[in-house]
């Protein structure tokens, strides 16, 4: 019985989102983050800036408001139907070497920039909305910072 109702989760996790799914930008005032730009940056400016606090908690408020439906409330859930975004940076946070880390936490930075940007087509099927045009580059690196302050 248990298999059945694990495999019935993963059938209803593996759902694409319904047809009139569309990203809604938070309304989030992102004014005490440093500006970035039009142009993407390939990595999170915030992570070591003094502004790193502010970011969390605007990453906070948005994620709430733009992720929380999908990857479950306050981050703080593996039975969210989307994937548990606490586990992104797993693997970097386990390294010791400052240069290695760095490095792969650079390549965490792209793998969610263009996920959030172009969000999650497989098959042709939407797993996820794309972001980009919607919210602010502030906004969803401010929410990567709120999801790595969450991470276990």
């Amino acid at each position: 019985m248990s298999r059945l109702l694990f495999s019935l989760f993963l059938a209803l996790a593996a759902l694409p989102l319904a047809a009139d799914e569309v990203a809604v930008a938070p309304a989030v005032d992102a004014g005490r983050l440093p500006p970035l730009g039009a142009a993407w940056l390939a990595a999170n400016p915030y992570r070591q800036q003094p502004a790193a606090g502010d970011a969390v908690a605007i990453g906070h408020d948005a994620y709430n408001q733009a992720c929380a439906r999908c990857h479950g409330a306050d981050a703080a859930t593996n039975a969210a139907p989307a994937p548990d975004l606490r586990k992104l940076d797993r693997a970097c946070r386990r390294i010791a070497d400052p240069e290695l880390k760095a490095w792969c936490q650079r390549d965490n930075d792209a793998y969610f920039a263009k996920t959030v940007r172009r969000g999650k087509i497989i098959l042709g099927v939407t797993h996820m909305p794309p972001w980009e045009g919607v919210l602010a580059q502030e906004l969803a690196w401010a929410i990567q910072l709120f999801v790595e302050s969450r991470a276990r």
